[in-house]
């Protein structure tokens, strides 16, 4: 079955992706955390549903943001990443991840960032295999007492034909696809790299 993907549409979305990461993680996020980010990045999220219309029930879901880092580089954060146990390995996770990577080159993205526990390979995997590095490892980042790599992405900016700088691709909602090589979620810090530097310690 062909999976559909479309960009976070509000409120009533909430609750499903909620349930959806809540699942995977082992230290939940309040609703407050998540509507950091989905109100104020809205179009930078995704949701992934089976093509069946009669399922209104997300299978994956991507949540991130963009900004300013130290008033320098405009940066993209991948905060949330969850993909239902059942429909892993269809390549739901890295489509998930390459939605919200254009979607972020239409704003100009320098970089995209991310954190995920040292031991967890399939994450690593997963990243790695879209072009992401490991750039530093924190130690103790997490609450349980893991440590985390912090990935990057270093999105380089792209020439027209004229040779004028010009923003990344289109963004991929809704286009239906089938693969392989999901993973389930991939646990981050939704706090700037100040406060996740301190965490870490």
């Amino acid at each position: 079955m062909s999976v559909i993907y479309r960009q976070y549409s509000g409120e009533a979305d909430l609750p499903y992706i909620m349930d959806l990461v809540q699942s995977e993680l082992s230290e939940p996020y309040v609703i407050y955390t998540f509507r950091y980010f989905l109100h104020q990045w809205p179009h930078l999220s995704f949701l992934a549903y089976p093509s069946d219309p009669t399922s209104s029930t997300p299978i994956g879901v991507i949540v991130c943001k963009q900004s300013m880092h130290k008033e320098v580089s405009n940066r993209g954060y991948i905060a949330m990443l969850s993909v239902s146990k059942n429909w892993r390995k269809r390549g739901i996770a890295s489509t998930l991840v390459k939605n919200s990577v254009d979607a972020m080159k239409e704003d100009g993205v320098e970089e995209i960032v991310l954190e995920t526990e040292y031991d967890n390979s399939a994450a690593l995997s997963l990243y790695e295999s879209l072009g992401f590095i490991r750039e530093k490892r924190l130690y103790r980042f997490y609450l349980n007492g893991k440590d985390a790599f912090r990935l990057v992405l270093t999105v380089p900016p792209t020439y027209s034909d004229d040779g004028s700088d010009s923003i990344g691709s289109s963004p991929g909602s809704a286009v239906s696809v089938s693969g392989r090589n999901p993973y389930g979620t991939i646990r981050v810090s939704p706090y700037d790299d100040e406060e996740e530097e301190e965490s870490s310690r």
